[in-house]
């Protein structure tokens, strides 16, 4: 699974490498090295303008849909930054509480489960990240505890998991309202090989650069089609290393949690 990562690229440097369209972030997110569920996260999609989420209209409807948003909504669709919220509510949810646990979905099963379906067919996106954290169980005097890893590409680049983004609509407050639209998202995870294999059975889908564009298509909604992007991902341009076990604590964070840990230079790439 994927339940903690790092992501500290500054807004600009994400509008120029994602080839942003349409910035929709209002507020800079600091930068987070211990990302975990229902915090704020920077996500990158393709959408028209004015559709759900942003004025009066069902999440169900839109250019997607071949709702009201359709009529000229094609000539509008463009790439957006935008900030959303990890743990994906579903639209039909009657609690928004439920994402906190809808963290992951997994490749094998995205467009089957009830929660991701829709998401997967029409509302897919890409979250930025530097890296992310596993835990690997080791014995030391007898006693086994669990040991955290820091995982990125071994190039120092950046890299973007598939994900999936859903619009939740609080009936509570009417259709201006800042909050009558929810936005968050779940990040697709798949089986790890390789140096990150050793460490986790499971790591979050990377998406190759060259496929951004498919993947992000809301037209592209053959499931078979959008499968066959989410290619398993390469294990062997990773790097791992242990650190310390401050990252074990949402309330800590800074750059530090990335550190390789002191005393234990063993990497597993």
């Amino acid at each position: 699974m994927c339940g903690r990562y790092a992501s500290a690229r500054k807004r600009q440097d994400l509008l120029e490498e994602f080839r942003i369209d349409r910035d929709r972030v209002t507020d800079d997110l600091e930068p987070d090295y211990n990302v975990a569920p229902t915090k704020p996260v920077y996500a990158v999609l393709t959408r028209s303008r004015g559709g759900p989420g942003e004025g009066a209209g069902d999440p169900s409807e839109g250019a997607a849909a071949g709702g009201p948003a359709a009529d000229g909504a094609a000539a509008d669709v463009a790439r957006e930054l935008r900030v959303v919220r990890w743990g994906l509510v579903p639209f039909w949810a009657k609690d928004p509480s439920i994402g906190s646990r809808m963290i992951n979905a997994r490749v094998e099963t995205v467009d089957a489960k009830p929660a991701f379906r829709r998401a997967f067919a029409k509302r897919r996106c890409l979250l930025p990240a530097d890296g992310f954290y596993e835990w690997l169980k080791v014995e030391q005097a007898g006693k086994v505890h669990k040991q955290p890893y820091y995982i990125h590409r071994a190039d120092g680049g950046g890299l973007a998991f598939a994900g999936l983004y859903e619009l939740w609509r609080d009936k509570s407050v009417p259709d201006d309202h800042p909050r009558a639209w929810l936005w968050t998202t779940v990040i697709i995870t798949t089986s790890a090989e390789d140096e990150v294999g050793r460490i986790h059975d499971r790591m979050p889908m990377v998406v190759d650069p060259a496929r951004w564009g498919d993947w992000l298509d809301p037209a592209s909604n053959d499931s078979a089609h959008v499968h066959a992007l989410l290619a398993p991902a390469a294990a062997s341009g990773l790097a791992s290393y242990p650190v310390g076990t401050d990252v074990n604590y949402v309330r800590n964070n800074g750059p530090g949690l990335i550190e390789p840990l002191a005393g234990d230079p063993a990497r597993l790439a």
